[in-house]
């Protein structure tokens, strides 16, 4: 589909779906973004909803400014995909004790590591420039000064909530049943702790004082604030690249050990709560996306759906209308609260039907009815990327 445009704001705000579709809460943060004078654009995606500060599925062109709060407290949350040589006949028939593999390997929820990882012993993994990354945490945010044993624990682990690692069959065409590998986490606890101090930071400055909601606090270029916020963020953002990079290679190497003759493409891997320096119609402008990926022309992203109802692989088509932008999955349609008191356990049961993965009253919050339909939101942006291959999960492992 093509865009629409939502009224009532002074930067284009565009939407790639039913305006009218908004839930009022997130059509009205999008008109407030849309007044701020430092704001180019605003494209929409259309698993857009709800979020703290500033809209889920909002990708924000800012010139010489940028919102912490339209990146999110999960600073570099993303998606990370390989592709396997193995097919769904090499797979068992009960898939359990490959989740209990994955699982023991893999720490999940509040769970950390009792020694921190040590990427020499990662097969696999990216041997380059850990020792760099990790001096660099003396020049963070002072009041994240005593957490470094603690993220340095949280290096390689997943996280709850709607972070996820998943064992995925192809569906249709060639490769039918070409098994894949994909995993959803960010930067942890330090991202948050990043995110949350620099908030509270841009909400004291005077700039910010007459703005419509003052979570949409900015930084503006030039000032010390932005030196500080975007040395963080750069961080974070490579903390999380690397701690997908870290659970990938363990993933990889628990297939390994239960299949050996397995070998692997090379992976995908894509932020969605980012900043990123880009260039459109000439103007240079930060474009934050918090629940978007980036969809340059021929670039690969990932798009997963909920626990039970699939995933895609895509190329982007370089819409720049977009900012080179699609969505980052199916979005809720309801929140967390709302899903558990709205569906039981018995309803996760049917819903993930076929999946190997939890089933009890801890993740009915996840359950597939709580998040839109992946399908209708791939159907609204055909003209932002092209599906190179649709999965569907075997096994779902959640924190």
């Amino acid at each position: 589909m093509s865009y629409a445009i939502l009224p009532g704001t002074r930067a284009p705000v565009r939407v790639w779906t039913d305006p009218h579709g908004i839930e009022p809460q997130a059509a009205r943060q999008l008109r407030n973004i849309g007044t701020l004078p430092w704001v180019q654009g605003v494209a929409v995606m259309p698993d857009v909803h709800f979020g703290k500060g500033a809209t889920v599925g909002s990708v924000i062109a800012m010139r010489q400014a940028v919102s912490p709060a339209a990146v999110g407290v999960d600073i570099g949350c993303g998606m990370s995909a390989v592709r396997t040589s193995l097919t769904a006949a090499d797979l068992p028939d009960d898939l359990a004790g490959l989740r209990r593999a994955i699982e023991d390997a893999i720490p999940v929820g509040f769970a950390q590591r009792g020694k921190p990882v040590d990427p020499r012993r990662v097969r696999g993994l990216e041997q380059a420039g850990w020792d760099a990354f990790w001096r660099r945490f003396t020049s963070l945010h002072e009041g994240v000064a005593r957490r470094e044993r603690r993220a340095m624990s949280q290096m390689g682990t997943l996280g709850g909530g709607n972070h996820f690692i998943e064992v995925c069959l192809e569906q249709g065409g060639t490769d039918e049943g070409r098994v894949w590998l994909m995993l959803h986490s960010g930067s942890r606890n330090i991202g948050k702790e990043l995110a949350e101090r620099h908030m509270a930071v841009a909400r004291r400055l005077p700039h910010n004082a007459e703005l419509p909601d003052r979570d949409l606090a900015v930084f503006l270029a030039g000032t010390p604030e932005m030196d500080a916020y975007r040395s963080d963020l750069w961080w974070a953002q490579e903390y999380a690249r690397r701690n997908r990079a870290v659970m990938l290679a363990l993933l990889c190497a628990v297939v390994r050990d239960q299949f050996p003759q397995v070998s692997y493409g090379e992976p995908i891997s894509c932020h969605h709560n980012y900043v990123a320096e880009e260039t459109y119609d000439g103007v240079d402008v930060l474009v934050t996306r918090k629940g978007a990926i980036r969809a340059g022309r021929g670039e690969l992203g990932i798009i997963p759906g909920s626990m039970g109802t699939g995933s895609y692989i895509v190329r982007g088509k370089g819409n720049e209308s977009a900012y080179c932008s699609a969505s980052h999955g199916a979005g809720r349609r309801m929140s967390r609260g709302q899903a558990k008191r709205t569906f039981t356990t018995d309803d996760l049961v049917a819903q993930t039907a076929g999946v190997e993965c939890r089933k009890d009253a801890a993740v009915v919050d996840e359950i597939p009815g709580a998040y839109k339909d992946i399908t209708a939101v791939m159907s609204e942006q055909t003209d932002l990327v092209e599906v190179v291959a649709h999965l569907k999960q075997v096994v779902c492992v959640k924190g």
